[in-house]
C-alpha cells in the first residue's frame, strides 16, 4: 500500500512542479496588473484624473475607482467560475490572464483629465472593471488547479500559488519605486505609464507557461462521469450556502489587511506623515519579499497542524498588532517603519494567506469548487479588500488620526475569528467530490 502511494506521488511530482511554476508565474503577473493600479491611485491618479480636488480628497476619489475593481470581482468570479466548473480550469486561466493584461495595458494608454476632461476617469473606471472581472476568476482557478494536482500536501503546494501575491507586490511597488526617481514632470507625463505598458510583455510570458498545462485529474473524472453541474452558482446557493458564508467570513480580514498594508500604508505615510515616497515603497517591497518564505512556511505548517490553527493565530495577531502598527509608522523612522511592516505582514497576512489557497477550495466539492472558491474569496474582497483603503482614508480624513483604522482592523479580525471557529477542519480530509 505504501509503495503504491509512493509510486503515485513520484508519478505526479513532475506534473505538480510544472503546475506550481505556471500558477505562481501567472498569478504574480495578474497581481502585478491589479496592484499597480493601487500604487498609482496612491501616488498619481489623484493628480491626473481628479485634479480639481484637495490632495487627500482626490486620493479618496482615486481609491473609489480602485474599489470598482473589487466590486467587479464577484461578477468575474461567478462568470469565470461557472465556465471553470463546466468546461475546465485551464481554459479559464488563459482567459483571465488575457483579460487582465489587455485591461492593464490600455490603462497605460489613457489620456488624462487635462486632455479629455470627464472621459478620462470614466475610461479609467471602465478598464478597472475589466481588471476586476479578470482577477475575479484568476486566483480561484489557480489554487483549484494546484490543489487538484497536489495530493495530500495541499497546504504547502497551494501556498506556493500565494507567493504570486508578494511577487506582484514587489514587482509593482518596485517598478514604481524606479519610475518615481524621475523628475516630477517626467513621472507625471509618461513615467507612471511604464508599469502598465510592461504588462503586455509579462502576459505573453505567462500565457506560454499556462498554455501547456494539463487539466486536473479531479475535473477529468467529473467529465468522464458526465457529472458536470449545469448551474454551479445556483448549486452553491442551494446546497452549500453555509460553506460560502464561512469562506467569506474567513477571508474578510486577510484581504482587508493585504490592501491596507500594501496600498493604504503608502498614502498614510506619504500624505499624512510626509515621509519620502521612496522610503515607503522600499519598506513595502521588503515586507513583500519576506513573504516569499513565510507564505510557504504557513502552508506547510497548516498541513501539519491544520488550517484552523494557522487562521486563529493570524486573526489573533491581527487584533494584537492593530494599534502598534500605526504607533510604529508614526515614528517616521525608515528602519522602524520597514521592520513594522515586515513583522506585521509575517504575523498577520502570511498566517492567513498561506493556508487560504488550500482552505477555500477544500470547503467545496469538485463539481462546484471553482465557483465556490471564486465567490467566497471575491465577495470578501469586494466587502473588505476594495473598500479598505477607501474606508481607511475616509476615517483618516474624519478623525485626523489612525485610531479609527485600528478599530476597523480589529472588527475585521473578530469576524474572521468567529468564522474560523465555526468552520470545519479540512487539512487531513480527502477532497470532496
Amino acid at each position: 500500500m505504501t509503495d503504491n502511494v509512493a509510486d503515485q506521488w513520484s508519478a505526479r511530482t513532475p506534473s505538480i512542479a510544472k503546475v506550481a511554476w505556471a500558477s505562481v508565474l501567472g498569478t504574480a503577473i495578474e497581481w502585478y496588473d491589479f496592484l499597480i493600479y493601487g500604487t498609482a491611485a496612491a501616488l498619481v491618479f489623484n493628480k491626473l484624473f481628479f485634479p480639481a480636488f484637495d490632495p487627500l480628497i482626490g486620493t479618496v476619489a482615486a481609491f473609489g475607482t480602485y474599489a470598482v475593481g473589487f466590486v467587479a470581482r464577484p461578477i468575474g468570479g461567478a462568470i469565470i467560475g461557472h465556465f471553470g466548473d463546466r468546461i475546465g480550469r485551464k481554459s479559464m486561466l488563459v482567459a483571465t490572464l488575457l483579460m487582465m493584461g489587455i485591461g492593464t495595458f490600455l490603462i497605460g494608454c489613457l489620456p488624462t483629465y487635462d486632455e479629455v476632461g470627464i472621459w478620462a476617469p470614466i475610461m479609467l473606471v471602465a478598464l478597472r472593471f475589466v481588471q476586476g472581472i479578470g482577477i475575479g476568476g484568476e486566483w480561484s482557478g489557480a489554487v483549484t488547479m494546484m490543489i487538484e494536482h497536489a495530493g495530500k500536501r495541499r497546504g504547502f503546494w497551494g501556498s506556493l500559488v500565494q507567493v504570486g501575491f508578494p511577487m506582484g507586490v514587489a514587482a509593482s511597488t518596485g517598478i514604481f519605486a524606479l519610475v518615481t526617481q524621475l523628475p516630477d514632470a517626467s513621472f507625471l507625463s509618461w513615467g507612471w505609464r511604464v508599469p502598465f505598458l510592461l504588462s503586455l510583455v509579462l502576459v505573453l510570458v505567462g500565457l506560454i507557461a499556462r498554455y501547456s498545462l494539463a487539466e486536473t485529474p479531479e475535473f477529468k473524472q467529473v467529465l468522464e462521469r458526465k457529472d458536470v453541474v449545469s448551474q454551479p452558482i445556483f448549486e452553491i446557493f442551494r446546497r452549500d450556502w453555509r460553506n460560502l458564508l464561512l469562506a467569506i467570513g474567513i477571508t474578510v480580514s486577510e484581504v482587508g489587511l493585504a490592501y491596507l498594508l500594501t496600498v493604504f500604508v503608502i498614502t498614510y505615510s506619504t500624505t499624512k506623515l510626509g515621509m519620502p515616497r521612496q522610503t515607503v515603497l522600499n519598506a513595502v517591497v521588503y515586507a513583500a519579499l519576506v513573504e516569499f518564505v513565510t507564505l510557504p512556511l504557513a502552508g506547510w505548517l497548516s498541513d501539519l497542524y491544520g488550517r484552523k490553527t494557522l487562521y486563529l493565530a493570524g486573526a489573533i495577531a491581527s487584533i494584537v498588532m492593530a494599534f502598534p502598527l500605526f504607533w510604529l509608522l508614526d515614528t517616521k523612522d525608515a528602519t522602524i517603519v520597514t521592520l513594522a511592516l515586515i513583522v506585521t505582514m509575517t504575523l498577520t497576512h502570511a498566517l492567513l494567506f498561506g493556508p487560504k489557497a488550500a482552505y477555500m477550495p477544500e470547503l467545496f466539492g469538485t463539481r462546484t469548487r471553482y465557483s465556490g472558491a471564486s465567490l467566497g474569496a471575491n465577495i470578501a474582497a469586494a466587502l473588505s479588500g476594495g473598500l479598505s483603503p477607501l474606508i481607511a482614508t475616509a476615517l483618516l480624513v474624519w478623525t485626523g488620526g489612525a485610531w479609527a483604522i485600528s478599530i476597523f482592523i480589529i472588527a475585521l479580525s473578530v469576524l474572521t475569528l468567529v468564522s474560523v471557529l465555526a468552520a470545519p477542519e479540512t487539512a487531513r480530509l480527502p477532497l470532496k467530490y
